[in-house]
């Protein structure tokens, strides 16, 4: 047997008042399941299906989950398929029940539409689905159900039936309190009920009775289960919640002191969150600092570096004269030098005519014709 998740029913696995409210629209829909053929879309584990087989029905069920599917095989002839693709052909069934089905489905309308075709001209449909206002409320803190797509307030589910069956009735499925007068040995349909009337719209869950055309007269419908005794039922889940709750007496004093030793130390940290803090705020102040001083020295530095380039722009204009001026005297220079080579040369040259000279002039004070006329005082004097 599967476990119980919270998406399905699981027998034995759930409370009395639960397993009830479940097993109670089966037991509705048993009124009008004998002798006829009988789909019971999203089966589950097939204990509302063998409900119907035991009214009388020929019952087939089909479930989209395998593990559900073979659960239910013990009560019903059941396979696994979708319900918004029924593999049956059409008008093959005079009765289909989906009971807490539709809500779980992304494709509620294939459901609608698949159990109008397989259903016969006479047939009728029953589904049920949780009134979305009460159902919301009553989970409180819990929230949405996880398995829950999508769910129907009063108006909004009477249009859905109303889109794909000509004749729909809603009837009010209602968890009540009650007093019963009851032999056990009595059968049901001894029972008198007198119940004070309520809105549908505050129903706790809504039942669509849904055909092709008009759909029957109903009276209403009580179901008391087995274990109605309501009260022993809360008097025994009372005294259990008291049992826990003293077996929880130790275990809160053991967390309260837990509680109290995490308070002293969510103190202490506190306390060195606090200084923490107090020198993050002091190192803050001391970056704001730092950031003013930083500022004073990058407007400094701007203004020195201000001051460098002008002062670099004068030095390379300075040096640039002095370049022109250096050239010039380079130019000067090397004319000079072109003029002391030139001098040079020229001097050279006087000074081999010169040496020219003074050997000719010495060759003449030699010549015995110059020393002739000497001796006789003629002649130029050398």
């Amino acid at each position: 047997m599967s476990e119980f998740t919270g998406e399905r029913v699981i027998p034995g696995q759930v409370n009395d008042d639960l397993w009830a409210e479940h097993v109670a629209r089966y037991a509705f829909a048993a009124r009008f399941a004998a002798g006829k053929r009988v789909l019971d879309a999203g089966c589950g584990t097939g204990y509302g299906s063998a409900e119907l087989a035991g009214a009388g029905g020929r019952v087939v069920g089909i479930d989209s989950a395998a593990e559900a599917v073979k659960d239910a095989g013990q009560y019903c002839a059941c396979s696994q398929a979708s319900v918004s693709a029924m593999p049956f052909r059409a008008q093959s069934f005079d009765l289909v029940v989906a009971f807490e089905v539709i809500e779980h489905l992304q494709d509620w309308r294939g459901l609608l539409c698949e159990s109008r075709r397989v259903l016969t001209e006479s047939g009728l449909m029953i589904i049920s689905t949780p009134n979305q206002e009460y159902y919301t409320e009553s989970r409180g803190a819990e929230g949405p159900n996880p398995y829950h797509v999508h769910e129907f307030d009063l108006e909004e589910f009477r249009r859905a039936l109303g889109e794909f069956f000509p004749g729909v009735r809603i009837l009010a499925q209602n968890r009540i309190e009650s007093f019963v007068f009851q032999n056990p040995e009595d059968t049901p349909q001894g029972l008198t009920v007198v119940a004070s009337g309520s809105e549908l719209k505050d129903a706790h869950f809504f039942i669509g009775i849904c055909a092709m055309s008009s759909p029957p007269e109903l009276s209403s419908f009580v179901y008391v289960p087995r274990a109605a005794n309501l009260l022993r039922e809360r008097e025994r889940h009372i005294r259990k919640l008291e049992t826990d709750l003293h077996a929880l007496i130790p275990k809160h004093a053991e967390l309260q002191h837990k509680h109290e030793d995490l308070m002293a130390h969510l103190e202490e940290k506190n306390s060195w969150a606090m200084e923490l803090e107090a020198n993050w705020r002091a190192a803050q102040e001391r970056i704001i600092q730092l950031q003013d001083e930083l500022k004073i020295l990058r407007e400094t530095a701007e203004r020195r570096i201000g001051e460098l380039e002008k002062w670099e722009a004068q030095l390379e204009k300075r040096l640039s004269e002095k370049a022109e001026q250096l050239a010039a005297t380079v130019r000067l220079l090397d004319n000079a030098e072109a003029t002391v080579v030139e001098r040079t040369q020229w001097a050279q040259r006087l000074d081999a005519e010169l040496a020219q000279v003074r050997a000719q002039l010495a060759m003449v004070r030699e010549s015995r014709w110059v020393k002739l006329g000497r001796s006789v005082g003629a002649g130029p004097k050398l």
